[in-house]
């Protein structure tokens, strides 16, 4: 019930709303969806960078928790993998 109706209440894209092209953030919300209705091969499709975007998060909570270089490390690591992902699935859609 909450997904049918998160479905049918997705924000605009400000970006494809003025200008007509697609933003970086595009598919989110809709890949979040399916997600959480289990569909992982389907969220990948919809978003790729969603997955390894969760993970740096959780890497985010654990180094504010623990605060030690090894997170540091692994936090800085995930983060640019996170923007190459984001930059080269947005080169990708206009491919």
């Amino acid at each position: 019930m909450f997904l049918e109706w998160l479905e049918h209440h997705l924000l605009p894209c400000p970006i494809k709303h003025f200008f007509g092209i697609e933003c970086p953030g595009c598919g989110m919300q809709r890949s979040i969806i399916e997600l959480l209705k289990g569909n992982i091969l389907d969220s990948i499709m919809l978003y790729p960078p969603l997955i390894p975007m969760i993970i740096l998060f959780a890497i985010l909570i654990v180094n504010l928790k623990i605060n030690s270089t090894a997170w540091l490390k692994a936090l800085k690591y995930t983060f640019i993998a996170n923007l190459t992902i984001i930059f080269t699935n947005y080169i990708f859609k206009f491919i």
